[in-house]
Order: structure tokens, then sequence, then C-alpha cells
């Protein structure tokens, strides 16, 4: 069993007390093995799961030659000879075709058939010409040869996806758009991996549930919502253990409730130095977990590794641990960096970097290098596409309401000093992601 030290140890600058992001992730993303249990869904029941093998089209779509658009079907040998020399072309309209009711019969080289959109290509014709490239004096249609190309406004049998191509991959997150894909190959069920079950719960004698009355010095626990919802935004299974209080046997229980009902298992508070952070001795016990001092802002103390659900480590079922901030802005900002990517991997999901966008300060932005930042903002563009981002005012680790009004976070690298307004700077949009 290899250990988190032996993993972190192979990573460039691994530095536990100032680790730069980007180390972070390389050292969390080695410990992502992904599930292996799948699942057979209906079609409908499909989207947002992650594909356990790859879909091979059965079929050719199109099924047929087919249609670009109204118009009319001949046979291109009409069109022969240079292009600077070729007249008019007169035809005769021997029948119609529509989708789904193809033209039975056949034609010679003076005829065309009325084709609509889509509709099967008739035996003898390879080209269209469009209905408003045309004159038609009764049963005859009439026409400049020279714009035309054979094969011109035709689709091709299998030009969208051949029989026996691979039509989605295996790990893919099926989306909308392959629903429709995937209906159109005459697929109703498809294999998926099971849902990655995530536990999380909060730690601090301070927290109240939603429904408790505030005692002095108390506050209500956001950061179960903010878990709750981010998770089921990946579409993942949460397990949600509520608030657990500041003592061993209590944090104990919780901990290995998690370990044996889920994956991987996150909590928030705990991690930071301070006398009553019982999580980090009770870590030692259960687990193979190290705590780090991540070179980031917001979001700088995160415990992870690996705990047991029989107390120590290798006895009974083991879970991903990740330990995050108690400060809001902290745990949402850990979420996407680091945890984000390690859960998606874990459901079997082939992952990309999330986009950036390059975009103007619209005024000066504080940053000291030497760490990562993920300031809050607001970004728009202007009339001529330009994108302008306007941090969100204070960029305190605890003012929820900061990201709540902001739609991107504003991504200021590690070496990255003072802006100016008018310097450009990435921004991560929040859409899609939050």
């Amino acid at each position: 069993m290899t250990t988190l030290n032996e993993t972190s140890s192979c990573v460039a600058q691994y530095d536990a007390q100032a680790m730069p992001v980007s180390a972070a992730q390389a050292i969390v993303r080695e410990w992502a093995t992904p599930v292996t249990t799948v699942e057979h869904v209906h079609l409908r029941d499909a989207l947002n799961r992650v594909l356990a093998q790859d879909i091979v089209s059965p079929i050719d779509v199109p099924a047929h030659d087919n249609s670009a658009m109204d118009g009319y079907a001949f046979a291109g040998t009409a069109l022969e000879g240079p292009a600077d020399t070729r007249g008019e072309i007169a035809l005769n309209v021997a029948g119609k075709a529509f989708a789904g009711h193809p033209f039975a019969g056949s034609i010679d080289l003076t005829q065309c058939v009325r084709v609509m959109t889509g509709a099967t290509m008739p035996a003898g014709c390879d080209t269209v010409v469009p209905q408003e490239a045309v004159t038609r004096d009764g049963e005859v249609v009439r026409f400049a040869a020279a714009p035309l190309r054979t094969g011109a406004n035709r689709r091709l049998a299998g030009e969208d996806l051949a029989r026996g191509a691979v039509a989605l991959k295996a790990g893919r997150i099926v989306r909308a758009s392959d629903l429709g894909l995937l209906a159109s190959l005459g697929i109703g069920e498809v294999s998926v991996r099971r849902r990655l079950r995530v536990a999380f719960f909060s730690t601090g004698d301070e927290l109240r549930s939603i429904g408790q009355p505030l005692d002095a010095g108390c506050v209500y626990d956001s950061n179960r919502y903010t878990l709750f919802a981010m998770l089921r935004r990946l579409d993942l299974d949460p397990i949600d253990l509520g608030v657990v209080r500041d003592e061993p046997a209590a944090l104990e229980e919780a901990l290995r409730t998690a370990a044996s009902s889920a994956d991987v298992v996150i909590t928030s508070g705990g991690v930071s130095v301070g006398e009553a952070d019982l999580t980090k001795q009770m870590l030692r016990m259960l687990g193979d977990v190290a705590h780090w001092s991540l070179a980031m802002r917001p979001g700088r103390p995160l415990a992870f590794g690996r705990i047991w659900s029989g107390g120590k480590p290798g006895a009974g079922e083991p879970a991903i641990f990740f330990g995050l901030p108690g400060n809001p802005v902290a745990v949402m900002a850990a979420f996407y960096q680091i945890v984000r990517e390690v859960l998606l991997r874990m459901s079997g999901a082939t992952t990309h970097p999330v986009p950036l966008i390059r975009a103007a300060c619209a005024e000066s932005i504080r940053k000291r290098p030497g760490r990562t930042e993920f300031q809050r903002g607001i970004a728009q563009r202007d009339a001529q596409g330009t994108w302008h981002v306007t941090p969100t005012g204070s960029q305190g680790s605890g003012v929820l309401s900061s990201m709540s009004e902001a739609n991107c976070f504003i991504v200021l690298g590690h070496d990255q000093a003072d802006l100016d307004p008018g310097d450009a700077v990435d921004i991560m949009l929040f859409d899609g992601l939050i």
C-alpha cells in the first residue's frame, strides 16, 4: 500500500508548510481511483452520468444519402465541362421526395426530382440545386450550371457517424446533446459508473444547524449547504452527517461512520492550527493523512489522505479524506481548486481543466507574490466583446456574500504581483462551475 508520504515525495515543489496549488493538485490526482461498479440505466436517466464503456454506433448516421436542403436532385454528370463554359440546364421534374417518403422510381439524365431537406436521394441522383436558384415552368426547371459542383448539397450516408465508429467515449459525462445523439442511434439504455458517494460534516462547538437558537458566540453552519449543492451539481451522491462537536468520541464515530458509508469524506473546520483542533489528532489514529499549508488564498489549511472505518490504517473500509478550512469562502475555493477534479476522476470521468478567460482589470488589485489567489469578481463584456472584471470588495475568507455577488474567480498566479487598471488577468467563470 503506497503511503501519502511516498506519493508526495515524488512531486516537485512539495513543501507541506508552503505548498504551491499545482503541487497539491498533482498529489491528490494520483489518489483518484475510479469506482468500478457499473449500472445500466434508461437513456432519460443517463443525464450527467459517467459512461462506463464506449458507445459504438450500430448504424450509419444518416442512414442514406439525403438532401441537405429543399431543391431539385439530379445526376451531377449534367455539370461536366469547364465551369466557365457551362450554360443553363433544363430538366424535367419526374416526381417528389420527402423526408420519410422517398421517390421510388428511376430517372434519366434529362430529369430531376423535387426533394425536401432530409429526403433520401433518388436513385441516379447525387447533386441538389437549391429551390431558390431555379425557375420553374410547369414540369421543367432551369438553372445556371456554373455555381454548382457534383455532389453539392448532398449529405452522404454515415457522414455524421459511420456504423462501427465510437459515438461517445467511456469517461464522458453525458450531456443533453448526448441524449439526442444516443436516441438518433436507437440506443435506449447505457452503462454508467455508479455515483460516487461523498459523506461530509462540519466540526465546531460554535456551529448551529438551521432551526436551532443561536447562543452567544454561535453561528449557523453554512458550509454543509454549499458542500451539498456543489456535490449535487456534480451529480454525486451526498451523505450529510450534520454538525459534529469538538469531542474526541464524537469525531471518531463520525469519521468511522463516514469512511464505512462513502468513497470520499469531506469535513470543514478543525484543520488549522489551534488548541481545539481535535480532528488532526483523530486523523493520525484513523488513517494516513497529511496536513498542508497551501500557498493559496483563500483556503490555506488543507488535510488530505485516507482514513479507514476500522479505526486504524488498513482496517475496515478505506475512504479518501479532505479536511477543508472552516471559513465559508475558503471551503468553496478549496473545493473547486483541489477537490472537484478528484471527485470527477473517482467517478470515472475524463477530466479537462476549467477554461480560463482573459479579462482586463477594471481597477487595481493588490497581490503578494508567492501564493495563488482566487479573488471574487464581477465580469462583463463591453460592446467590443472585451471582458472586464472588478473585484467584489472585501476578499475576506468569511465574507460569503462576496461569493453570492460574484460571477467569477479572479485567478492570480503564484508569482503574480499587484495589478493596475487595464492589466490583463485570468478569470474562471462560475456559470457551469458553481
